[in-house]
C-alpha cells in the first residue's frame, strides 16, 4: 500500500522483513519467492543486487531530505519517504536518523562518516561544524554509530555503523 501525504509516503508491505531493518544497506539481497523474483528480474522490473535501498538513502542525502524511516509492525514493513525539511526544523531523532544512514552508506562505500561528510549531508557550512558534531555526539550516545578508531582525537575523527 502507497500512501501519500503533503508531508511524507508511506509504503507499507505485508510481512516482516527477512533482515532487521537496522542493517536493509549492508545486507546482501534475499527473496521470500524466488520464482517470482527471477521473472521480475528477467522483465527488468528489478535488479537482484539488493541496492535499492542504497539508491533510496543516497538520493535523500543528495536532495538533503530527511531520513527514510524503516519500521516493522504488526507482521508488516514500513518505509516513510520525508519531503523536504530544512535542517532547523528537523527534530533530534530525524537527525540521529540521517547521521546513523549516512554513516551506513558510507561503510558500505568504503569510507567512514566524518563531521565534513556529515556536514555535506546536511547542507551546514563549516564555521557551523558544532551543530554537526552535536548530532554525532546524540547518535554516539544513542549506540548507532562508533568511532573508527578510538584512539584517535576528536578533531579528524571517523565513525562506522554501530554493527561494523
Amino acid at each position: 500500500m502507497v500512501e501519500i501525504f503533503s508531508d511524507r509516503m508511506e509504503i507499507t508491505n505485508p510481512g516482516l522483513p527477512l533482515v532487521k531493518t537496522e542493517r536493509f544497506l549492508d545486507s546482501p539481497p534475499r527473496s521470500r519467492n524466488e520464482a517470482l523474483a527471477s521473472l521480475m528480474r528477467l522483465i527488468g522490473i528489478c535488479e537482484e543486487r539488493g541496492s535499492g535501498v542504497d539508491k533510496v538513502v543516497f538520493e535523500t542525502e543528495i536532495y538533503q531530505l530527511p531520513a527514510p524511516s524503516f519500521e516493522t509492525a504488526e507482521e508488516s514493513t514500513r518505509v516513510v519517504l520525508f519531503a523536504h525539511k530544512a535542517y532547523k526544523h528537523m527534530d533530534s531523532q530525524d537527525r540521529i536518523r540521517a547521521c546513523y544512514l549516512h554513516a551506513c552508506l558510507r561503510y558500505v562505500q568504503r569510507d567512514p562518516m566524518t563531521n565534513a561528510s556529515l556536514r555535506e549531508r546536511f547542507g551546514i557550512e563549516p564555521e557551523n561544524s558544532a551543530m554537526v558534531s552535536r548530532v554525532i555526539k546524540e547518535t554516539l550516545l544513542s549506540d548507532l554509530i562508533k568511532p573508527f578508531d578510538p584512539e584517535q582525537g576528536k578533531r579528524h575523527a571517523k565513525y562506522l555503523p554501530f554493527w561494523a
